[in-house]
C-alpha cells in the first residue's frame, strides 16, 4: 500500500468513527428534544455520508486488490497467477479512479466561497501610469463580472489624472463570487511604454488588489465605542447634495486604525452602513489572514498566503503576455485577458488553491 493509499485509509476509518457517533447521538433523546443540536448534527452527518460510502468503496478496492496481489506473488499456477494479474490491473485501475473521488470528497468546503467579495484597487508605485493601470484593472474586473452574470456595485472611487484612478472600492455579488475572485489579492505589476513617454522607453509600474470576503454582522462584532465617526461635506460628483450637506462619513476603528470613509449616497445614514460594511470585511479579512500565516508557516503555500505585498501577476504589453508567478502560467493574450476574459487564469488558480487544500486535509 503506497504512503497516499495509508493516509486516505486513516481518514476514512476517522470519519467512519465520527459518522457512527453521530448516529448514536442523534438517537439520543436528550438530543431529539434540542432541534438545534439535533439539527447541527444531522447537518454534520449528511456532509459526511459521501464521504464514509465512498471511502468504504475504497476501503474494499484495497483489501480485494491486496489479495489479488497475493496470490500472483505466491501461486504456482501460471493461470491463477494470470488471472490474479489481470485482476489486479483491474482493481489498480479502479482504485485511481476512487482515490481521486474521495481526496476531492475530503476537501474542506470554504463556507466563505459564495459570500460577495470586497475589492479594493489602488494604484502603487509608478505615478500616473500606476492609476491608469489601476483603471485598467478595475475594467478587467467590471468587465469579468458582468460576462458572470454578477452584479457590481461600486462603493467609492477616486478619480487620479489623465482617466486613471487612485484608488476604487467595489461590492461584487454573485453565485461563488469570493471563492473565483480571491486569489487576485496582490501586487499587479504592468510593464508598457506610457503615451506620456516620448523616447518609447517600457515603464514598470503597480497596482494593487485586496479582495476581501463580506462580512455579516455575526462575523465580526463591532463595538461603538471602538469607532470614531467624524461627518463632513462631500466632494466631487454626487448630484444636489455635493457641498451643501454634512452627508459623507469616515470611520476609524481605534483598536486597528482602519479608516474607511464613504460619501457615494447622499444620506449620511446610507453612507455610515455602508462604511460599517468594508470595516466588518476589513476586520474580517485581518482575522482570515493572521490564520492564513499560521497556515502557512506550518505549510509552504503556492496561492493562499494572504500576502498584499508579493508581485503575483506581470501584464507586459510589448510581448502581449500576462504571467501569474504563483504557478508559471503564462498567456499570450494580454488585451482578451484586460478585456475581462480571465476564466483560464482564475480555474488555475482555483485548481492550485484546491490542491493545497487537499494536500492539507489528506495530511492533517
Amino acid at each position: 500500500m503506497t504512503d497516499t493509499s495509508e493516509l486516505l485509509a486513516r481518514k476514512v476509518r476517522q470519519r467512519s468513527v465520527r459518522y457512527r457517533e453521530l448516529a448514536e447521538l442523534m438517537a439520543d433523546p436528550k438530543v431529539i428534544a434540542d432541534r438545534e443540536r439535533l439539527r447541527e448534527l444531522a447537518r454534520e452527518h449528511a456532509a459526511l455520508t459521501p464521504v464514509v460510502e465512498t471511502g468504504q468503496e475504497y476501503l474494499a478496492i484495497l483489501d480485494q486488490l491486496q489479495q489479488a496481489e497475493e496470490l500472483a506473488a505466491s501461486s504456482s499456477e501460471p493461470e491463477l497467477v494470470e488471472l490474479a494479474e489481470a485482476e489486479s490491473a483491474e482493481l489498480a485501475s479502479l482504485k485511481e479512479e476512487v482515490e481521486e473521488r474521495l481526496e476531492r470528497l475530503l476537501v474542506p468546503v470554504d463556507p466563505l466561497d459564495d459570500r460577495p467579495a470586497v475589492m479594493e484597487i489602488r494604484a502603487g508605485t509608478g505615478g500616473d501610469e500606476a492609476g491608469l493601470f489601476a483603471a485598467d484593472l478595475l475594467r478587467m474586473y467590471t468587465r469579468y463580472a458582468a460576462q458572470r452574470g454578477w452584479e457590481v456595485e461600486m462603493f467609492s472611487r477616486t478619480e487620479g489624472v489623465l482617466e486613471g484612478v487612485k484608488e476604487a472600492i467595489l461590492i461584487v455579488r454573485g453565485r461563488d463570487a469570493f471563492g473565483h475572485l480571491r486569489y487576485e489579492s496582490g501586487v499587479h505589476r504592468v510593464q508598457r511604454v506610457p503615451e506620456t513617454e516620448s523616447s518609447g522607453r517600457i515603464h514598470t509600474s503597480a497596482a494593487t488588489v485586496a479582495v476581501l470576503p463580506e462580512a455579516e454582522e455575526v462575523d465580526i462584532e463591532v463595538d461603538p465605542a471602538d469607532l470614531k465617526v467624524d461627518v463632513f461635506r462631500s466632494s466631487g460628483p454626487g448630484g444636489q447634495s455635493v457641498n451643501t450637506t454634512d452627508s459623507a462619513v469616515r470611520i476609524t476603528h481605534l483598536p486597528t486604525g482602519l479608516v474607511v470613509t464613504c460619501q457615494d449616497e447622499k444620506s449620511q445614514h446610507k453612507n455610515k452602513a455602508k462604511a460599517l460594511k468594508v470595516l466588518r470585511s476589513r476586520l474580517l479579512d485581518m482575522t482570515l489572514a493572521e490564520q492564513e500565516a499560521e497556515r502557512a508557516r506550518e505549510r509552504r503555500t503556492q496561492v493562499g498566503t494572504g500576502d498584499r505585498s508579493a508581485k503575483i501577476r506581470t501584464y507586459n504589453f510589448p510581448q502581449n503576455r500576462v504571467t501569474d508567478h504563483r504557478i508559471n502560467l503564462t498567456l499570450h493574450r494580454l488585451e482578451t485577458i484586460l478585456g475581462g476574459d480571465l476564466d483560464e487564469l482564475i480555474e488555475a488558480l482555483r485548481i492550485a488553491g484546491t490542491e493545497e487544500r487537499l494536500d492539507s486535509a489528506v495530511e492533517a
